[in-house]
């Protein structure tokens, strides 16, 4: 019998805008841990959408030793229609050098040119989006001069 295969539907694209004051607490013995805050944000897609709101929520940055941007994201989602949907994730962002340098800057980079992928969960008590307490989903990211942009995709 063949392995199902994996296929996808796109969720939504969340925009996320962050305070660029993150606070740093220092080198640790996993690497250096910064906090930063998001601030708010928007979510699209063909079932759901809403804003992002702006506390509490916040991303627990982890910079490996060996460069890799370890992402802790927890978020509260309200859709448009008024319900609360708490949005949790991890993954990570890595590329070469010159490339991070840039979106350090603040520069806008082509996605293409670096690795930036999470795992989004979902939890809420809206009978009408329940379906999310169900499902696992993946998201692409690219980081705008404003924040962070994800292709959210459900894993059918």
């Amino acid at each position: 019998m063949a392995a199902p295969t994996l296929r996808t539907n796109h969720l939504f694209t969340m925009s996320l805008t962050v305070d660029h004051a993150a606070t740093d607490i220092g080198e640790t013995p996993y690497g250096r841990r910064r906090i930063a805050t998001v601030t708010g944000g928007s979510f699209t897609g063909e079932e759901i959408k809403g804003r992002v709101l702006p506390a509490p929520g916040g991303d627990w940055l982890l910079l490996r030793r060996d460069g890799i941007l370890m992402l802790n994201v927890r978020l509260t989602l309200e859709t448009d229609d008024g319900h609360l949907i708490y949005m949790r994730y991890e993954g990570m962002r890595h590329g070469p050098a010159w490339v991070i340098e840039q979106l350090n800057r603040g520069e806008k980079v082509d996605p293409n040119q670096y690795y930036m992928r999470t795992t989004p969960w979902f939890e809420t008590a809206s009978e009408k989006y329940r379906f999310l307490n169900r499902i696992v989903c993946v998201a692409t990211g690219r980081r705008d001069p404003a924040g962070p942009v994800y292709e959210v995709f459900h894993i059918l």
